[in-house]
């Protein structure tokens, strides 16, 4: 949504949000779309360009949250309720189904869990992270922000939370976690990655393809690698 914002005005946010690194991927301004109505850059660019200025402020202000029971949730079993109107639970859950059954998904590996949570108490500022995968040719983990083909949320969001649970999990007892309650054979110099899983063609693709973007520079720095699906025929395939 295009809110007629100047570019002085979208830094004032920035600098607010960044009062708080963990919650800056939710705020408002960071999905309104349109440019600003003076300099006419778009918004994205003006908060990821922000970004790029403050990255070691923002990094150094996400900080690690260690669950004392496991990331691991035995009871995940794929199974909903196809009248379910959340979509994006429903395309995780099938793309689990697909891996627990014996599938792979080329370059990101096997789904290994989805809505694995981050939170330690209640009180915790965290989400779940969507999809886990694991690549055991290339020893990396993903931590993957998917979304619908039809999202409208911005791929500067994605990134922004991707990489916001990537600095949130503890990484040494996530693997643990998962090679002792799930039984998924894990070496400790696997790499953790955060990659937002975007339909290709959608509108978080077409604004990663602007290739010289503060967009794709934030990505850069934060190492961000991004996958992107297509839906044929129901089923689902993953593009580098």
């Amino acid at each position: 949504m295009s809110k007629g914002y100047t570019k002085d005005e979208i830094l004032a946010k920035c600098a607010e949000a960044l009062q708080e690194p963990s919650s800056f991927y939710k705020k408002e301004f960071v999905d309104y779309t349109g440019v600003c109505s003076d300099l006419r850059v778009p918004y994205t660019e003006i908060v990821a360009e922000f970004l790029c200025e403050h990255i070691e402020e923002y990094m150094a202000g996400l900080e690690v949250i260690t669950r004392e029971k496991s990331y691991y949730t035995g009871t995940h079993d794929g199974c909903y309720e196809e009248s379910s109107n959340r979509e994006e639970e429903k395309l995780a859950m099938d793309m689990y189904k697909y891996c627990q059954a014996g599938g792979k998904y080329g370059i990101i590996g096997k789904i290994i869990d989805y809505q694995t949570p981050l939170k330690d108490v209640q009180g915790d500022k965290a989400g779940k992270i969507d999809l886990l995968a694991y690549d055991d040719d290339d020893l990396i983990l993903r931590i993957l922000e998917l979304k619908k083909p039809d999202s409208t949320e911005t791929m500067l969001r994605c990134v922004l939370e991707g990489y916001t649970y990537l600095r949130t999990v503890d990484k040494n007892k996530l693997i643990e976690d998962f090679r002792k309650d799930a039984g998924v054979k894990m070496w400790e110099n696997v790499r953790l990655v955060a990659s937002p899983l975007v339909a290709k063609g959608g509108n978080q693709h077409s604004e990663y393809l602007k290739a010289d973007s503060y967009l794709r520079k934030l990505m850069g720095k934060l190492g961000v690698e991004p996958v992107f699906f297509t839906i044929a025929n129901g089923k689902i395939e993953i593009d580098g």
